[in-house]
């Protein structure tokens, strides 16, 4: 095998165990990105642990289609980036909020989310969903706004009591 063949190869490899380990991928049309956002967006996704590359579509093409999946041949065409997230929405919300940022320069594509095919609506509404962290805060919040209210209720009590006796 020539040399350029191997690195293709090691590289569909590497594509593969991504895809394999990210619980959603999300391609991204990108075209007349300044540098300034680029760089804007690449913080971004790196603050929420999300691998963002721009790589060959038959070298990805090719990673799914050995993991049996076929769904993304036509989605991989023209110019397309790629968001590897380790959880299903973080990926998804970021990709969409640029894609609103930077109106015509950012185009959802599709996503493969939970192992499915998602088209652009689909990683749209993975975007919608409120992130972990957002879920923990509103339990956090709706809790601590129970026990304030069950507190105050038995000071109530405990006062009218106080009273009863006095």
């Amino acid at each position: 095998m020539s040399a350029n063949k191997d690195a293709k190869v090691q590289l569909v490899s590497e594509i593969k165990e991504k895809i394999q380990s990210a619980k959603s991928v999300v391609f991204v049309q990108f075209q007349g990105l300044t540098v300034a956002e680029d760089t804007e967006l690449r913080r971004e996704f790196r603050k929420n642990n999300v691998e963002y590359k721009v790589l060959k579509n038959t070298l990805v093409r090719r990673a799914f289609n050995d993991l049996g999946v076929k769904d993304f041949d036509a989605d991989l065409n023209g110019p397309t980036s790629v968001a590897f997230g380790p959880d299903e929405v973080g990926a998804s919300k970021i990709i969409v909020e640029a894609s609103k940022k930077y109106e015509k320069k950012i185009v959802v594509k599709s996503g493969y989310i939970d192992a499915k095919y998602q088209d652009a609506n689909g990683v749209k509404k993975y975007a919608s969903i409120p992130s972990q962290n957002e879920l923990y805060s509103m339990l956090a919040g709706t809790l601590s706004g129970f026990t304030r209210g069950l507190a105050v209720a038995i000071k109530a009590v405990a006062d009218k009591k106080a009273e009863a006796q006095a």
